[in-house]
Parts: C-alpha cells; structure tokens; sequence
C-alpha cells in the first residue's frame, strides 16, 4: 500500500507569484475588482488536485510575521515593499474559496509559514507521510529529506518540479542539504534582508562550505582564508552567524493539527459555485464543478454546430472571465471535448509510429492528397541552431496521428525525410502548426523549406485574445479542457539530470508528440470560427501568417557584434560604477551599501533630510527609493542624480555590456535574436535574447552599445530605414484633423508646426524649448497625458502644461475628437480597432476602480495608433522580404526595433536594396497623409541609425 501523501502549500509565496505573473495584463471583473491573485493561485491549487491526487491537503499562511526573528534582528525583511491592494483584495476571496473547498488553511501568530510548514512535514514523516512542500522558495531546500521533497511551480506552461535532495544538493552546488542554510547564512538573503558576509556570493560560498563543511568550520579556520574575502569573513562572523538563525526553518511551531483535519473532502458545491459566480471564473467552474458546467452547456445549445448569433441568445451572457472562450463567443464546444479531466487515458486516440523508410514513404503519398495537414517537431534543443531532429508528428483527422521517427545520423535522417520534402514544401497544401516559426527554421536546417498557407493556433488566439497566454498546454485545457502529456514525463524535469529527447524511447515520443499534432490539428478547428467571428481573418492570413518565414530568415540570419569593444566598454563602466559609489559615499558623508533601499531611504530623508519631511514610506516604515521618487527629487540634491547615474551604468552593464558576448552563437559568430509575434498585446512585434527593443538610445552610454553592432564584414554595410513620425501620421489618419493633415502633406516640421500653432508665434519664430515642449505634447497625447505628466516631463508648471494642453486641442480639434470617440467605442464595443482590424480588448472600461479605468481609457486611446503603426511596419517588412527574394538580393534583413529596419548589405547591393526598401516602406499602406522612410548607412548600426 502506498503511503499517504501530504501537499503543504505556501500560501503567501503563491499569492504573491500570482498577482505579478498577471502585473502586465491583470484581470478584473465586471465589478472592477483585480482578481489576478486569486485566479492564479487557484491555478495552481488545481493543478495540484488534478496532478498530484494528494490525499491530505493543507494551506498555510503568514500570520503576522516572526516575532523570533524580528526580536533578534529588527531589520528583518525590513526591505519589503507595501503589499500591493490586488493582494489584499485577494486574501479574503481566497479564504473563503479553500473553506468552501473544504481545505484547511492554517497559521500560528508569531511563526511564519515556512516554520509552520517546517513542523508539520517533520511531523508527517515520523507518521508515515510523503510529504511536497509546493513553493518557489529555495530556502525550503533545508527540510527536505526522502520523504519530504519540494514541489517548485512551473512558470511559462511548465510543470511543476520536485525537487529531492540530489535536485537540491545540485541546485545549491552543496554536498547536503542542511548546508542550505549555512550558504544562507554566508551570502545572506535580499528577499528577506539578511545581511550575511559582504562580499561572499553563491559560488564563493559554495567553495567555502566544499573545504570546511559549514559556516562554523569557515569562522574556525578563518585565519586561513586569504586576501580581502578572508577580511570579510573575519571582521563579519558575527552577522553570519546572526545570518543562519534567521534563515533557518524552525520546526517547533506550536501547532497541533490531527491528519484526518487535512484530508481530502468533498467541497461544499453550493458555496463554491455562489464564490466563482462573483468572482466570474467560469473556467475554473467548469473544471471544479463539472456537473454544473456540463448542465451549463447543454442549456446553451447543441454544440459545436450552433451558430455564434443562435448560442449568445440561447445561452450565457459574455462575461469577463479572460481564459473562457465558450462565454466570450457565446458557441459551446463539443461535449467531449468539455470534459473536464480529458487526457490521453480517457479519450480515444490513434498515433502510429512510423520508422521504416517503407512506411514513411507509404504515407509521404497519403500526405500529399490531403488539402492541409499539422506537423510537430521533436528535437534535441530549443536552439533552432543547435537542434538536431528527433522525429515529426503529423496529424489531418482528429485523434488520429503520425509519428516519424528518425535515427541520430544525420544523413540517414536526411534519407528518411526526402519522401516527406514533397508535401512540405507543396505550396497548395495548407500547413498547420503551433508556434511554427521554430519548426519553420529547423526545417530549413535539414534542406526543406515549408511552402503553403501556414496556419498557426498561437497566433490565432493571439489575435483572438491578445491579452492571454497562448502556449499549446494552456489553449488544450481552456478550449478542449483536455490535459497534455509533461514534457518531463519523458524527460524529468530541468536540471543536470534532464534527458535529451533522443533518449526517450521512440515509442513514448510517438504518444507525446501525435497527441501534439492531434491536439494542434483539433485546436484549429476550434479556432477558425472564432477568427472569423472575431474579424481577424484578414489580418492573420496577410500579415501575421507571413511574417512567420520573414521573422524566420531574419533570425538565423543574425547580427554581428564586437565582442573586444564590448570587453573594454565592460571595464570602463565598472570604473565609472567604483568612481560614481565612491562619489555618492562622499556626498552622504560616509559609507553605506547603495544597493540597500533601507541605507540608502535612511541616508537621502533622514541624514540628508532631502525632501523635507514629505518622503513617502512603505508599509514596512522605510522610505521609498524607487527610479520615480528619485527622479522627483534629482535636483534637491546633487547625490540623487549620481544614485540614479550609478543604476543606469549598473544596468547598462550587467544587461546589455557584459550579457552581449555571452549570447554570440559558437557555430556563427553572431547574436541571433528571437522576434515573439506573440507577445505585445498591441501587436508590436518584441524580442528576447536580447530585447533589442530596451537598448537605451538616449544617452551617451547606451548609444555607444549600438556602435558595437557591427556590419558582418569588410564587404558588408549596415543599412538603417526608420520610418519618420509613424505615429503621428496615423493618428492624423485616424482623426483626419485638418489641421495636422495640412501639416504632413505640405512636409513641414510636425513639432515646429504644432508650436507656432500652440504658442501663437510664427513658424520661423519657433524657439527649441518651444519645440521641444510641443513634441512632448504630439507622443504625450497619444499614451493620455495630463498636465501632471506634462509638467513632469518639461520645464513647465503645471498651470502652464494644462494651457498647453487646451491650447493643443483647440489646435487640433479633430484629435480631442478622436479621443472621445475612442473611449466612448471602447465602452460601447468592449474593444478597439487599428486601421487593419487588428483588435484589443478592454473588458475594464467601465470598472468602478478609477486607476483601472483610466488604464483601460488610456489603451482605447493608443491601442489603436500604435497598432496601427505596428501593423504598417509588419506590411512593410513582408513585401520588403518578398521583393527581395524575387529580385534575387543576397543581403539579409536582420532587425527590427520599434519603427526600424536593419540590414546586413553587400556594398555592391547598397543602393539597389536602398532605393526598394525605401518605396516598399512608404507604399506599405494607403493613410491620409504620407509615409515617409528615412535611411542610414554605416559601419555600426549606431552609424546607420
């Protein structure tokens, strides 16, 4: 018989991960209340009910701190900031669901959770239990022993991991797991204000604890340690043995709970459904209540063949429950597909692995008569560089898949796939697929190019939800509410210890990766209605479905770097870092850790008493010293702008200046960026590894990164094309002001233009502050700025910036205009629109909450514009690409950021490809007033630009 298994769950710890997982894009009902923190932590109770099967369940919580700790050492956790109200808010909520749910939520006055949590594992182990302590905090690791283990939520889709003592001991790079805390008690804990040892880090402890055993035995043989780490370690032996009291796990918390209190009972259904009514989680209704879902379904109608317009009057009304699809649209899904629990032991599948060159070529034939089919890689890296192919699943009928495998040789891997090139690359055949960018590049690494209308299903939801996930794992619960096959069931989770998939057994691999296939074929079924219902069909078949092989081609492509400038400009930040920190102590009068919000609050409003008493403080009681308090204060004192100076060249460096060589690819030599189409909710494309988007241009520093991008060679330039004032021309467009439209047509300066027009002075009179102050009103209007952010961000006061600002509307009224109507759409639609039909959201336009609503009223206002030009730019890019290729052109596009495209020319390709990057981009799409691209060439992509 199985021991009993007990699922201790830190409740502050997942609260909190919750609330900041949905900061971006937080949901809120149609009450206006931020139901992010709840939403998401009883994600991932679920995910423990559902996966785990515990047979005792508890959560515990904070409940009111450590009386212990903060008696021993009152900065503890001092450095917290105020808890955020969408957290306070949902505290309550969350109590009264796990009461409902019948799950104890338990606490001891004076203890923190992980003590409580501490004591009732050990507990449970001398009782028999296996026992998962589910949070994110590493400092769990000291409790675990065989019986009790951490279980770690996943983040991005990912399972969760359980971590045993070897996944600790490796984490850690310890010996054994009650050296966890003497590592704590060496390098100290930010999250919780524990101070350690100056100076010794993870990897410096690490060593240390291999040569001594422990924090004693480093302090007993701290003679022997040399140079200024040994210095350290003397002078602060005290602090470190404080450091390992407060980071030790107590396990004596006086709590008495019997186990038959934490089993698992059936929930009070009456309860539970009257709380997930109000707080309108109709998702999680469907899954916790499935009798009541399945009840819900049948009165909306008869399934999959209702019509959007029969289903909304038969059935619910929409609501505001952002991962339901069924309510949003008003169409019921198919019952079995519904049903909550659905998996790959519950429903009835075919996936057929083929590994012989017969068999593959037997179905290459039955492939090339389909009108569309999905297809799935399997490879052995996420690095479409590096990524050798495992196998590939196909899939054309529901519940039915193919899987072929291919061996680790890769000519006889190039063998296997030749019969499979035909229907690949057959350009009438439409080919399906989830996130088929990587498999698009990993495809052309073997020789085939894929051809067809390609058909995307995160690309679909995005443009159905932009403001959602849209991974393959998420979309198969909430559209099918069925639960995919982990990854880590055939590889293990993440770590040293993790499989490659060449290691699975082909037969495994078959199972996961038709069910992908499968799944990806049946989620595009469901899908298509609501791209259709949603007007988005255009838009994904022209723009987002093409820009897949653009994006593709752009990114193995890559870009060049000087890695020798890079290391110099390293050490000359680190100089500038060591001189501004010696600057800052001096002005303060003496030494103190600027990396400390605590010393650093205590030093600017205590000592040097800047801001007369008036300085904001957190809940914990210190004062706030966040980039916006300190930038209100710059000029009260000559130190704040050296702290702020010090943060940005610290940034600069650690970022961009030290993390640039590291992402150099060993196989090519250059950096090869990922653009995510599927990201920005305005349809801006983003990017990641690096986020070329955040590169700082506006200051000396963060302009002589982008001189360290480099043109590939001596043969080759690069070539900048910006488009000029993108914006604005579009929300001339857009609210076909005559003014503003006269302006753009006649080619004047927008900003001059707009000052003489606001300050009431000729054109020729126009001063630069006046200039200055008018294009700072032209972008401001667009993102909703008032005369406190006006006044913010000029010389103005704020009685001026409001006069501005009228005097900005009574110049252009078309654009105050535009604005209303925006916002008044927004309420009526539910949603606003760009030019091309791309749409977002607003669901909180009418939230009772006044900072969510304005959120919400800003967005109506630049969702629109900035998507439009976003969608422009996409146009651009794709016709610059195809034009390209038809004209034979070897040089590659090779980025875009914002409103700019690069590119890597051959010199005796430069003014050819100029000249057709320029007309493609200013003919890209028919506004009101004209497009207009400006262009750069250079050495360095800081030349060019």
């Amino acid at each position: 018989m199985s021991a009993p298994r007990l699922y201790l769950l830190d409740a502050y710890a997942l609260i909190f991960r919750a609330y900041f997982a949905f900061a971006r894009n937080p949901r809120v009902n149609s009450k206006g209340v931020d139901t992010s923190a709840v939403y998401g932590f009883m994600l991932a109770l679920l995910d423990v009910l559902e996966k785990e099967k515990p047979t005792h369940i508890a959560v515990v919580f904070d409940v009111g701190g450590s009386q212990a700790r903060e008696e021993l050492f009152p900065e503890y956790k001092a450095n917290r900031d105020e808890t955020p109200e969408g957290i306070k808010v949902a505290v309550p909520y969350i109590h009264q669901l796990l009461e409902a749910m019948k799950i104890p939520a338990l606490g001891v006055p004076g203890y923190e959770a992980d003590d409580v949590i501490g004591t009732l594992a050990q507990k449970a182990e001398k009782e028999g239990f296996d026992v998962f302590m589910m949070t994110p905090d590493k400092d769990f690791g000291q409790l675990v022993t065989e019986k009790i283990k951490i279980l770690k939520p996943g983040r991005g889709g990912d399972p969760a991991e359980v971590l045993g003592m070897e996944e600790v001991c490796a984490r850690w790079g310890i010996a054994r797991v009650d050296q966890v805390v003497d590592m704590l008690g060496l390098m100290g804990d930010a999250v919780d204000n524990i101070p350690g040892i100056p100076s010794v880090g993870e990897k410096t402890a690490a060593k240390l604890l291999a040569e001594y055993d422990s924090l004693e035995g480093i302090l007993k043989h701290a003679d022997e340690i040399k140079g200024k780490l040994g210095e350290k370690v003397r002078e602060f032996a005290e602090q470190g043995r404080l450091s390992k009291v407060l980071a030790r796990i107590l396990t004596d918390a006086p709590i008495d709970v019997d186990e038959r209190d934490l089993m698992r009972e059936e929930p009070d259904t009456d309860a539970l459904k009257t709380l997930l009514d109000e707080l309108e989680f109709r998702s999680l209704q469907r899954r916790l209540l499935p009798s009541a879902a399945a009840a819900a379904t049948a009165s909306a109608g008869q399934g999959a063949g209702t019509s959007a317009s029969d289903a909304g009057a038969a059935g619910p009304v929409a609501g505001n429950d952002a991962s339901g699809q069924m309510d949003l649209f008003g169409t019921a899904l198919p019952a079995q597909e519904v049903l909550p629990g659905s998996d790959a032991t519950s429903t009835d599948h075919t996936y057929t692995l083929l590994d012989n060159a017969v068999a593959v070529q037997f179905f290459a034939r039955k492939l090339s008569e389909q009108a569309a089919f999905c297809f799935d890689t399997e490879t052995t890296s996420l690095d479409t560089l590096e990524a050798e192919l495992v196998g590939i699943a196909f899939s054309y009928e529901a519940h039915t898949a193919y899987y072929v495998a291919l061996p680790a040789d890769r000519e006889e891997a190039m063998a296997l796939l030749e019969p499979l090139r035909a229907p690949l690359e057959n350009p009438v055949i439409e080919k399906v697929g989830h996130n088929l960018k990587y498999d698009y590049q990993v495809l052309l690494n073997y020789g085939i190019r894929v051809q067809g209308a390609l058909v995307d299903t995160m690309l679909m939801h995005y443009l159905v939800e932009p403001d959602q996930r849209h991974g393959m794992d998420d979309l198969a619960q909430k559209l099918l509410g069925y639960t995919p096959i982990p990854i880590t069931s055939l590889i293990g989770p993440k770590g040293k210890n993790q499989k490659s998939m060449r290691e699975v057994d082909p037969a495994a691999v078959a199972e996961y990766a038709g069910e992908d296939a499968d799944i990806t074929w049946r989620l595009r079924e469901t899908l298509q209605p609501m791209v259709e219902s949603t007007g988005v069909t255009t838009i994904y078949r022209t723009m987002e479905a093409p820009l897949i092989s653009v994006l593709s081609h752009m990114e193995m492509a890559g870009v060049k770097v000087d890695s020798a400038g890079l290391a110099t400009f390293s050490e000359e930040l680190g100089q500038d870092l060591a001189r501004l920190e010696t600057e800052v102590q001096e002005l303060a009068g003496r030494e103190f850790n600027l990396g400390s919000p605590k010393q650093l609050g205590d030093i600017l409003f205590d000592e040097l008493k800047i801001g007369q008493g008036k300085a904001k403080k957190t809940k914990t009681g210190q004062y706030a010293t966040g980039e916006e308090v300190l930038e209100a204060y710059a000029k009260a004192h000559p130190i704040v702008e050296k702290i702020l100076d010090w943060r940005q060249v610290g940034k600069l460096k650690s970022t961009y200046v030290d993390a640039l060589p590291q992402l150099v690819h060993p196989k090519t030599g250059r950096i090869h960026t990922t653009f995510n189409q599927a990201v920005a909710a305005t349809g801006r494309l983003s990017s990641t590894n690096p986020n070329l988007q955040n590169i700082p241009i506006r200051t000396e520093r963060g302009r002589r990164v982008r001189n360290l991008f480099v043109a590939r060679d001596a043969d080759h330039v690069l070539l900048s094309a910006d488009y000029s004032q993108i914006e604005l021309r579009v929300i001339a467009s857009m609210s076909q002001d005559s003014a503003m439209l006269e302006a753009f047509r006649s080619g004047e300066d927008i900003h001059a233009a707009t000052a003489a027009k606001v300050f009431g002075v000729p054109l020729s009179e126009v001063s630069r502050e006046q200039r200055s102050h008018a294009k700072t009103v032209n972008f401001g209007i667009i993102y909703g700025v008032s005369a406190f952010g006006l006044s913010n961000q000029t010389t103005l006061s704020r009685s001026e910036a409001k006069e501005v600002i009228d005097s900005y509307f009574a110049t252009y009224p078309g654009i105050k205009k535009y604005i209303d109507d925006q916002v008044a759409s927004a309420r009526s639609k539910g949603y606003v629109e760009t030019l091309l039909g791309r749409r977002r959201y607003l669901r909180d336009i009418d939230s009772r909450n006044q900072a969510v609503r304005g959120h919400s009223e800003r967005n109506a206002i630049n969702a629109p514009i900035q998507g439009t030009a976003a969608d422009i730019v996409k146009l651009a890019m794709i016709q610059v690409h195809t034009r390209m290729q038809k004209e034979g052109f070897q040089s590659p596009m090779i980025l875009q950021v914002h409103d700019e495209l690069v590119f890597d020319v051959q010199r005796n390709e430069l003014d050819g490809l100029e000249a057709l990057v320029v007309e493609e981009m200013e003919k890209a799409y028919p506004l009101a007033v004209p497009l207009v691209a400006e262009t750069g060439v250079g050495t360095t992509w800081l030349e060019a630009h």
